[in-house]
């Protein structure tokens, strides 16, 4: 079946010597793997590498067989092409960072229209504004809204979080993060991509992530810490 449809990177893995093969996830159909020939060839009727670096926004038009095989690619161009992101050492590792996090994490082989338009719309702000110290932390929250784990806040006025229940208690438990820690935590639950970046210190956000991380990884089984993680660290020290 031919297919014309906006998609986002999420990998590549080099195949053989001048190949790839390379996972998206498509407005049409959910997860899609390209097999892409040639790909390191100096013909200029092959596909670009540069189409193919993390969370790139493509249009493409392919042949879905939909067999579980690996797929190709008819004719690819760049839906959006990144001004900044590609230039700026703060995005590009939080690029990185974020196209390993939905790698792992999103595997759905069915359309979800709802799921592309907030990847999109969230990458396409990262790349337009210049305030993004919080960003990675604001995705990874409302991510979860997706995965099916968003913290339940009903009880907000509580004073811990309980991480395994994903709710707000009134007692400290093992399950529990601090009460410092949970005012932390309160306060990204109410932010937005526009919110003033300089909310938290650098200490925070350190603080925040491990949080965030330890959640994605209590909620979602074989959830693996991200490679970059400790450069992500290092560029927001």
């Amino acid at each position: 079946m031919l297919i014309k449809t906006k998609a986002i990177v999420f990998s590549t893995v080099k195949f053989q010597e001048k190949s790839l093969i390379v996972k998206c996830f498509t407005e049409s159909n959910g997860i899609k793997t390209y097999f892409v020939p040639n790909a390191f060839s100096s013909s200029k009727n092959n596909r670009k590498i540069a189409y193919f670096q993390p969370l790139t926004i493509l249009e493409i038009e392919a042949n879905h067989k939909n067999k579980g095989t690996l797929e190709h690619f008819k004719e690819i161009k760049l839906a959006t092409s990144y001004q900044t992101i590609p230039n700026d050492i703060y995005k590009s590792t939080i690029v990185i960072f974020i196209s390993e996090i939905v790698h792992h994490c999103i595997h759905e082989e069915e359309k979800n229209t709802e799921l592309f338009h907030f990847l999109e719309t969230a990458l396409l702000w990262l790349d337009t504004h210049e305030e993004i110290a919080n960003f990675h932390l604001i995705l990874l929250v409302q991510l979860t809204k997706f995965l099916g784990f968003y913290p339940d806040s009903s009880n907000s006025s509580n004073s811990f979080f309980d991480i395994n229940e994903g709710n707000f208690i009134t007692h400290q438990t093992l399950n529990s993060i601090s009460e410092t820690e949970t005012l932390l935590f309160k306060m990204l639950l109410e932010l937005k991509f526009s919110t003033p970046q300089k909310i938290f210190t650098a200490s925070h956000r350190q603080l925040l992530l491990k949080i965030l991380l330890q959640y994605y990884a209590i909620h979602l089984d074989g959830f693996k810490k991200p490679k970059s993680l400790e450069v992500l660290k290092e560029v927001f020290a």
